[in-house]
């Protein structure tokens, strides 16, 4: 299939062409025609199957140059909200009206917002929900005519408390609303809302194929008794990546590694909730101008930025929330591109590895040799080593635990004792059945 099968106003198809899209991804396809047909719908799909052109697109369809607004748009965080902008100010520059598109975040002058609202209202409104309500309550902003209502990242939304302000910027529109609710996960505590709003909307699950690309290359790393700040510094170096994404769960993890990094006179970016929005935005202007090869963030960046031509992605740490795994190593292999993520682990952390292997996602083993990474050991030998165990006499067992626990001189060579015991017990004991056998038989 191709975009131009939807049939599309000359000047979407002009923007799509600029920017290189033939072709929809799966969600585009299966939820573009629905939201053309006025359904509500609800989109769950992974990060990087293509959300934001899978409503955009349907919307400045049917937009047009009036003086209202006619379409608002939802985000949890300032970095996806510019994200969106983007990306429909480059479908808009193409249109033969004035379409106007404005982001509303908070950091941002709000004043000179109203004043600017005192004047004409925008077609497309993007924003945080907390900046988009304040908006309203003071009558700047009239959303009462509005058609389209989306809520992007509707799960994070949720887990960072802002489903209450987007209740309350719902409450305004009209009854004839089409809303359209696009996330990764469908929460439990979400559906109350999804009721409250939606009437028999259409939810579409867009599984991916392979939780990640099969473009990425997910090599796992040991740390034991490796420094791994020393280690980080030479898997960015020992390559030449086109751009290199490193995550990190803290911000003061963020600001050590940034600080360790710049020290062995790397140029390197830093991205966390600490740095003020302004800085943050011109900072994610210098990436994408490539003034920087490497970028340190914490999971700020995973779902809230989009940075193309991440090659390289380096998870210092696994995150805290898993779903969090999924969207870090998304940000390279993308659009058939080919990217490595590398993760990092310690000691302690297996079993968070298996969890990660339970929700289909496969490592490859490596380690890091003469500045060239080299295929290293199955991390599971333990286990394997453990089911062999198991496989003597219980008793013994227990004496094993009981052993390593009083930790006394000798413990080893006790065991060892008692096993070849153990063993030539059962030798004599076969001995003996085989000749009472040989007896009877006799």
């Amino acid at each position: 299939m191709k975009f131009t099968d939807f049939e599309f106003k000359p000047f979407i198809n002009d923007a799509l062409a600029e920017i290189g899209f033939t072709e929809p991804t799966e969600v585009q396809e299966r939820l573009i025609p629905m939201i053309l047909d006025g359904r509500s719908v609800v989109g769950q799909s992974q990060t990087g199957s293509g959300k934001t052109h899978a409503f955009l697109l349907p919307i400045m369809q049917n937009v047009t140059a009036d003086d209202y607004v006619q379409a608002v748009i939802t985000t949890p965080s300032r970095e996806l909200a510019y994200q969106i902008y983007k990306a429909a100010k480059q479908i808009v520059q193409h249109a033969d009206q004035t379409i106007q598109v404005v982001n509303y975040v908070g950091g941002t002058d709000k004043h000179r917002q109203v004043e600017k609202l005192q004047h004409h209202q925008p077609q497309i409104v993007i924003g945080t929900p907390g900046r988009i309500l304040d908006l309203i309550r003071t009558n700047a902003l009239d959303i009462h005519k509005a058609h389209y209502f989306v809520v992007d990242e509707a799960d994070m939304t949720l887990d960072m408390g802002f489903l209450a302000p987007v209740d309350a910027i719902a409450s305004t529109m009209p009854q004839d609303l089409q809303m359209l609710v696009f996330s990764a996960t469908i929460p439990v505590k979400l559906q109350p809302f999804l009721r409250k709003y939606m009437n028999n909307p259409v939810v579409e699950v867009v599984e991916t194929k392979t939780v990640i690309s099969p473009t990425i290359e997910n090599i796992l790393i040991s740390t034991q008794g490796k420094d791994r700040n020393r280690l980080i510094y030479q898997l960015l170096t020992m390559g030449e990546p086109f751009l290199a994404l490193v995550f990190a769960n803290t911000i003061k993890r963020v600001d050590e590694l940034t600080a360790y990094l710049r020290a062995q006179g790397l140029k390197v970016a830093k991205i966390h909730g600490d740095i003020q929005p302004r800085q943050r935005k011109r900072i994610m202007r210098e990436v994408q101008q490539l003034d920087y090869q490497f970028v340190v963030a914490t999971d700020l960046a995973a779902r809230g930025i989009d940075i193309e031509g991440v090659s390289l992605v380096i998870n210092d740490d696994i995150p805290e929330d898993l779903e969090f795994f999924i969207h870090r190593v998304g940000r390279t292999g993308r659009n058939g591109m080919a990217g490595t993520a590398i993760t990092l682990y310690g000691p302690g952390e297996d079993q968070m590895i298996v969890e990660l292997e339970k929700m289909g996602i496969h490592f490859k083993p490596q380690m890091l040799r003469n500045h060239e990474l080299v295929d290293s050991y199955d991390r599971n030998r333990r286990d394997k080593r453990r089911v062999r165990q198991q496989k003597l006499d219980p008793r013994l067992v227990g004496m094993v635990k009981k052993e390593k626990k009083k930790r006394k001189p000798g413990y080893k060579r006790k065991i060892k004792q008692a096993i070849q015991k153990d063993r030539q017990q059962k030798k004599k004991l076969e001995k003996r059945q085989v000749r009472r056998q040989q007896r009877r038989r006799g």
